[in-house]
């Protein structure tokens, strides 16, 4: 069977959605493919459900003005659609003289992204804030918050229903090939079909590269390598230690084991960084020791037998193990000669809080 129409999004998690609900509402007509049997199975809901402020990143990358309009654009989002969140408000915390350094850089990098409410404060004035906190100094992030990312995908999903897009899932894309007049995906499950379409976005998360590879025309020299960071999370037993969230410095591979809380006041630590081959959600309980060692550096009351293996999440990371963190990549035709195409890969974190902004972004590369 052939079918066909104007826009096709690869991928139903929190980006594919928001980037299916732009389409729609500028009155575009939106297939989206999923291979999963829902939206949001993956890396959309396997995180620590934050809206990030745009601390780390560098002036002038896609994740630093992304996520710092995304901030904005989410939480005005989730106000008109009534969806819950909290403005809690984050601490990142240096333990000692090296981090302290590493915190003054957090600050600079803040403000050159236009964080303007961010703050240094003594460890006192910390203390003050989060008694159970131990550190020498740390900042303090105001609009740093948490929000019910479900809810988020339902209602992206249903906005983009309502505006005339359809899904199809349990719909792999299979293979595939650019033509003259667009793109045509064959798709798997259990009625295969070829799909054409004039604008095809790749929004396959960890499936990104996959899904490039397979269709011929897009050379493979843009497609770039995919590494799994895995990251687990584990929870806490007993009452929250803290109101706000907590945060070490960032390392190369993440921004540090942090504490969060889910809107129902439930504590939990993580997400750690194990490289993995292969994406796998169990979670080995060994790991444990590293997250009491790592927590006690800015939580000495955590007792032991606190915590227990809760979930895990993998990101699509574009760097090796050895290498510096690198930025989303949006590709455009001029990375790979393909009209009609936008590709999106390594969208990991703060890729929840930029969805809205990553939308839009896409949106502007095909009008």
């Amino acid at each position: 069977m052939s079918e066909t129409c104007e826009c096709v999004v690869i991928g139903a998690g929190v980006v594919g959605l928001a980037i299916a609900r732009a389409l729609s509402l500028a009155g575009r007509e939106v297939v989206v493919l999923e291979a999963a049997e829902a939206i949001g199975t993956g890396t959309s809901s396997r995180n620590s459900e934050v809206i990030h402020a745009s601390l780390y990143y560098p002036k002038g990358s896609l994740k630093a003005v992304l996520c710092r309009k995304g901030r904005d654009m989410l939480y005005t989002y989730l106000q008109e659609h009534g969806i819950e969140h909290q403005r809690v408000g984050k601490l990142v915390v240096a333990t000692d003289a090296r981090e302290v350094e590493m915190l003054k850089g957090i600050k600079q990098k803040a403000l050159a992204n236009g964080v303007e409410d961010i703050r240094w404060l003594t460890a006192a004035e910390a203390k003050d804030l989060e008694p159970a906190l131990e550190c020498l100094a740390a900042l303090i992030s105001p609009s740093t918050g948490i929000f019910d990312s479900h809810g988020y995908l339902l209602s992206l999903k249903g906005e983009a229903e309502a505006n005339g897009a359809s899904f199809a899932f349990l719909s792999p894309v299979t293979g595939g090939r650019v033509e003259s007049a667009g793109i045509t995906l064959d798709v798997g499950g259990r009625e295969p079909m070829r799909l054409s379409a004039r604008v095809v976005i790749n929004a396959a998360g960890l499936g990104a590269q996959e899904v490039a590879r397979v269709i011929m025309g897009i050379p493979k020299r843009s497609i770039p390598p995919l590494y799994f960071a895995k990251g687990n999370y584990f929870s806490l037993q007993g009452k929250p230690p803290f109101v706000r969230l907590v945060y070490p410095v960032p390392d190369q591979a993440s921004i540090g084991l942090h504490y969060t809380r889910d809107l129902a006041g439930r504590g939990r630590f993580g997400p750690d960084v194990e490289w993995v081959p292969s994406i796998s959600y169990d979670v080995d309980g060994t790991r444990a020791d590293r997250f009491y060692a790592a927590i006690r550096l800015y939580w000495p009351g955590l007792k032991d037998g606190a915590l227990q293996p809760d979930y895990a999440g993998v990101r699509p990371k574009l760097q090796s193990p050895t290498e510096q963190p690198k930025d989303f990549l949006i590709q455009g035709r001029e990375a790979h000669g393909v009209d009609g195409l936008i590709n999106l890969y390594g969208i990991e974190s703060p890729g929840l809080t930029s969805s809205l902004a990553i939308a839009e972004d896409v949106l502007s590369r095909i009008s």
